[in-house]
């Protein structure tokens, strides 16, 4: 599935990137992930890191994660929550995501350092060949 004009949404945009950092959010931030994954897992980008039999999305994603972990942990980030999603109750109808995450990081700093790592990057071609369409929101606690 795909928004109504046929964007799909894998990575920030300038102009989103900007505006998240132009919050000024201070302390804590947990990105809260969204996931539609592809029925086959598409390692056209990054055949270096192509299984050598084909993968579902799913288990794509899983490698992303594999990989992620370490890095995230070491910048003081960390995996929260994993869900498997599925139609909404409220909303669109024919609107489905296929997993949950939230995920933890100390700062908007320590998210921007972890997300420019390149030990980090190496792995993210497991995330691209996994998903289909994505949606990530930056959420903090309420004071």
């Amino acid at each position: 599935m795909t928004t109504d004009n046929g964007t799909t949404y894998l990575e920030p945009t300038q102009e989103s990137g900007r505006d998240f950092m132009l919050r000024g959010i201070e302390g804590e931030v947990i990105m809260l992930n969204l996931l539609r994954f592809r029925e086959i897992a598409d390692y056209s980008g990054t055949p270096d890191l192509q299984p050598d039999e084909p993968i579902s999305g799913a288990a794509a994603y899983d490698l992303y994660v594999e990989h992620t972990l370490p890095h995230l942990r070491e910048s003081g980030g960390d995996l929260e929550f994993v869900g498997e999603g599925g139609s909404l109750l409220i909303g669109p109808p024919d609107e489905r995501w296929d997993a949950v995450l939230l995920v933890r990081h100390r700062s908007v700093q320590t998210f921007m350092s972890f997300a420019q790592n390149e030990a980090y990057l190496g792995g993210m071609g497991h995330r691209l060949a996994a998903i289909s369409d994505s949606r990530l929101m930056p959420v903090v606690r309420r004071a």
